[in-house]
């Protein structure tokens, strides 16, 4: 186009051209083109051409940053001012000031900076701007700014590099506002004296379950220190023994759905004391429901859990004492009516004769009467003092020596019956028991094994113990009459059971064992085969 006018008008021109080269690269070009007339007609053009292809790439690169400048400049959250620094005065601003400060952006340019902060803050402003033009770095201070209708409006301020233009140092300075911010900070600093002063515990984990902060009440209790607790996962350092398993696994899959839980469970603190923990796991979203964080508010519960245990443990037993004495005055009451029935019998039968040696002959009658009586009173009461005496204080008790206590208050019997007793109870065992009670069991195994003896053969008596669990299991095995336990087993531990027609047979030692044991939270089991023997084991629990 500029050559074909050339030609045909004449007209010479100067101009630049993007050209590509035989080997695709991209060049610029200065084309000068001058026309010779002859006879007033354009008859030759003389050109020359530049490469200014450096310059111009220059030229293109300053032009794509003043456009990126100018974007960044106008559309910016901050408030950006740029300040001749020879007089302070506002030279340029973008669209942001002017909602920050409520001037309008022809009121800010020739304003002079100081007056857009309040009077108690502009000295410190100017320290600051003054600080960084010597300095020539990049700095962030807070401070107010006061708006063009006096409200006071909290601030960052930050100054970029200085940059000069002909004569003139500029300084860049950027405003931020910070209001909604400083009142999260306000509301955060309120609602974080408030969590550290409660007597809850109270941590913040992120949204990986870590734990970013924890308040006095927490650390309290678990006796552990600020950065034993922040970056770790909470609860790391609690668990121990008798920590609920399941209760921890639902802990994790409620924080790795990022679901809310309440929870109960018995922790540890650093010292390895034991403590009930109440956990309640609440999950925050933000507006836009992005997952943010976790909230634990926990309380020791222990003195709470404690009393519903003893409770719960109190009522167990209540329950056991109330069927045990259901059953247990059943059977007292028919005894003691029959008891009765005899001796009204025998009363009716004296008041009814004359004859003075007939009344003198049922006073016999009469005393064996009262004597079974009596002694079926004895028996309740024992029952009923067994029963009632649930927290009777146990005892550490070298059990060799309690055997050999038992064997000599019955070495006549022993001795007559010809029974041959072996242990195999060490010196040193020790068991946990209510004295009392130990020698009594003790005392009606060792006198069964006696009276049950079989006439077929020479009677044993062998002791043992085996551990089993919290448990010290002492074996009592003998090779007497033995058991049809598939026909007697569910009434062995009866009141007034007896299975071998022995005179001298209550049918309360076993009875009495029983109860014994299980007030000190043991239990008795018993292996038999009629005509072999048995083997009655004796649970001591030893916690």
């Amino acid at each position: 186009m500029l050559i074909d006018k050339a030609i045909n008008e004449g007209i010479s021109f100067e101009e630049k051209f993007e050209i590509t080269t035989a080997k695709n690269n991209i060049k610029y070009v200065e084309c000068i083109c001058q026309v010779e007339f002859v006879d007033g007609k354009p008859c030759n053009l003389l050109g020359t051409f530049q490469d200014i292809t450096n310059e111009q790439n220059l030229i293109n690169e300053l032009q794509f940053n003043v456009e990126k400048f100018s974007s960044i400049f106008s559309s910016a959250n901050d408030a950006i001012f740029i300040i001749d620094t020879s007089n302070g005065v506002i030279t340029d601003c973008n669209p942001r000031s002017e909602e920050l400060t409520g001037y309008q952006i022809s009121e800010l340019k020739g304003l002079h900076n100081s007056r857009l902060f309040p009077e108690e803050h502009r000295k410190e402003v100017r320290y600051f701007l003054k600080y960084n033009l010597d300095r020539n770095q990049y700095t962030v201070n807070e401070t107010y700014i006061e708006t063009k209708f006096g409200k006071s409006i909290p601030v960052e301020i930050a100054s970029g590099k200085k940059f000069q233009m002909g004569d003139i140092t500029y300084l860049v300075c950027y405003i931020r506002d910070t209001s909604e911010r400083k009142n999260v900070e306000n509301k955060l600093n309120m609602l974080s004296l408030a969590a550290s002063e409660t007597t809850d515990t109270i941590v913040i984990a992120d949204p990986k379950g870590v734990a970013v902060w924890a308040n006095k009440a927490y650390l309290d209790l678990t006796g552990l220190e600020i950065e034993e607790v922040i970056g770790q996962r909470p609860g790391y350092l609690s668990k121990g023994p008798e920590t609920d398993e399941q209760a921890t696994l639902l802990m994790k899959k409620a924080i790795k759905n990022k679901e809310s839980i309440k929870i109960t469970i018995l922790n540890y603190t650093k010292k390895k004391e034991k403590y009930w923990f109440e956990l309640n796991i609440t999950t925050v979203f933000d507006s836009e429901n992005n997952f943010i964080n976790f909230i634990g508010v926990g309380r020791n519960v222990t003195s709470r859990i404690e009393k519903e245990l003893e409770l719960k443990k109190l009522l167990e037993v209540t329950s056991s004492q109330n069927n045990k004495l259901y059953n247990f005055t059943h059977i007292v009451s028919h005894n003691i009516r029959s008891h009765t029935s005899n001796l009204s019998m025998v009363v009716d039968v004296i008041e009814n004769t004359d004859d003075v040696h007939e009344k003198l002959s049922y006073f016999d009658l009469f005393k064996e009467g009262t004597e079974k009586l009596a002694e079926s009173i004895e028996y309740l009461n024992e029952i009923i003092t067994i029963q009632q005496k649930t927290n009777i204080e146990k005892k550490g008790i070298r059990l060799k020596q309690e055997i050999e206590k038992t064997k000599k208050s019955l070495r006549l019997a022993i001795k007559e019956s010809k029974i041959q007793i072996t242990d195999t109870i060490p010196d040193d065992l020790i068991v946990t028991a209510i004295p009392a009670y130990l020698d009594s069991i003790l005392l009606n195994l060792f006198t069964n094994a006696i009276k049950y003896k079989s006439p077929r053969r020479n009677a044993t008596l062998t002791i043992g113990f085996e551990i089993i669990e919290n448990y010290i299991v002492i074996n009592f095995r003998d090779n007497g009459l033995g058991l049809n336990l598939e026909k007697n087993g569910h009434k062995l531990f009866g009141m007034y059971k007896t299975f071998h027609g022995n005179e001298d047979a209550k049918g309360i030692g076993l009875f009495i064992t029983k109860n014994q044991l299980e007030a000190m939270d043991g239990k008795i089991e018993v292996e038999s085969e009629e005509g072999q023997g048995s083997n009655f084991k004796i649970y001591l629990n030893e916690k």
